[in-house]
């Protein structure tokens, strides 16, 4: 099997559940791993379609990382049918904790 992956990809963005997170915003970075099916040649895995349906999905509202997860998840199915499974990862980068954390992670694979 062939992953092809963007990794790194960093975004701010007012997404949280707290309210001041609504008004700072925080900082994302997300991975994003396609498997492709084990044929050659392989198919075309266009890195752009990744990386705006990434943008994409930050610039709607929401509070929860779970949310996103999913809906970049189930956006890049659409697009990429290519993939036999997708792997994204967001991490909000230091999130407001009572104590020093570097970050919180949430993945999502099928």
């Amino acid at each position: 099997m062939l992953t092809v992956s963007l990794h790194g990809i960093k975004i701010h963005a007012p997404i949280g559940l707290y309210a001041g997170e609504k008004i700072t915003g925080n900082d994302f970075e997300i991975d994003v791993d396609l498997f492709l099916a084990d044929t050659f040649p392989w198919p075309f895995a266009d890195y752009s379609i990744v990386f705006d349906t990434v943008v994409e999905e930050f610039a709607r509202p929401g509070e929860l990382i779970e949310q996103f997860v999913l809906s970049i998840h189930t956006a890049l199915k659409m697009k990429m049918p290519c993939a036999d499974r997708i792997r994204v990862v967001i991490r909000k980068m230091t999130p407001p904790l009572s104590g020093p954390v570097a970050y919180s992670q949430v993945c999502y694979e099928q």
